[in-house]
């Protein structure tokens, strides 16, 4: 049910995983007779599994794994995997740069152009 939050703002109520309870129900399925595919355009996904396109979530390697599983491993368009030649040296300058560290050198970052 949506309600206005402001003029002509309409907002919608959404709830996080914390809020929300799964009862079992009265009707029992056949595991066999379930089909748990996702077709996404030409892409068919046996498990129904999407990794979130976040630098801290989904790295190229990851997102293989989840393609040989099954699933999908989405790639931040704009992230850290896809500017970089060497993305790994680049999460590691970060992981272990100190609170006062501005920025890297550019000396010891080869961006993609």
């Amino acid at each position: 049910m949506a309600f206005f939050i402001g003029r002509d703002r309409e907002a919608r109520r959404a709830y996080g995983f914390d809020e929300i309870a799964l009862v079992p129900g009265d009707v029992t399925v056949n595991p066999d007779e379930v089909d748990t595919t996702l077709k996404i355009g030409d892409v068919k996904l046996d498990i129904p599994f999407l990794a979130s396109a976040m630098d801290g979530v989904v790295d190229t390697e990851f997102a293989i794994a989840m393609g040989k599983l099954g699933g999908l491993g989405v790639l931040n368009l704009d992230g850290i995997n896809t500017r970089y030649d060497k993305p790994r040296e680049i999460v590691m300058q970060i992981a272990g740069a100190s609170p006062t560290t501005r920025r890297a050198s550019s000396r010891t970052c080869t961006a993609r152009r």
